[in-house]
């Protein structure tokens, strides 16, 4: 996570079991939340690294020390490079704040949509593949733009469909993971 935590929050709210937390911002809330609760934190900023790879790599090792078995990007504002997706091929989930394929690849995806003038945006929750945003999509839930919205209190409400969708991901990702053999 790169922010506040809101759905760090909501997944442990829910009892979520999570293991482990990487951030590559390590000033952010969601840090401070993640120690406050005990949660082992990596601390992957990227002035510590040479490059984006180096801090992936950092970040997947982590990840595999504490047995994570699906990783949930949550208000992550990076692209993670092949060694890490190959990792986890297939156990990367991605929150995204529009109706994919609609404004992906950024994240103002919330004031594109409102800037355009559409009637509605959403959120989805996706597999993530090396292709920003194009992953298979697990659940999506729309969101109206209403007259009289501004940008925050449209981003306010894709928040709470992201609050609703995460979880529900997750599920379909344990549901999924069950039926696969473990691979090492």
């Amino acid at each position: 996570m790169s922010g506040k935590g809101t759905n760090l929050r909501n997944l442990v709210d829910r009892g979520f079991n999570v293991v482990a937390v990487a951030t590559n911002r390590p000033s952010c809330r969601g840090a401070a939340y993640a120690r406050e609760r005990g949660i082992p934190l990596g601390e992957m900023s990227q002035k510590a690294f040479s490059s984006g790879e180096e801090r992936d790599a950092a970040m997947r090792d982590f990840f595999q020390e504490h047995r994570v078995e699906l990783v949930v990007l949550a208000g992550y504002d990076r692209v993670h490079s092949q060694p890490f997706l190959e990792a986890f091929q297939g156990r990367i989930i991605n929150v995204h704040p529009s109706l994919l394929p609609e404004f992906g690849g950024g994240m103002d995806a919330v004031e594109r949509a409102f800037e355009t003038g559409a009637k509605a945006t959403g959120a989805t929750v996706h597999v993530v593949t090396a292709d920003v945003d194009a992953g298979p999509i697990l659940v999506q839930e729309a969101v109206p733009i209403l007259e009289g919205d501004t940008v925050e209190i449209l981003r306010l409400r894709v928040h709470e469909a992201e609050f609703r969708i995460l979880p529900q991901a997750i599920r379909l990702m344990e549901a999924r993971l069950a039926k696969s053999p473990t691979v090492g």
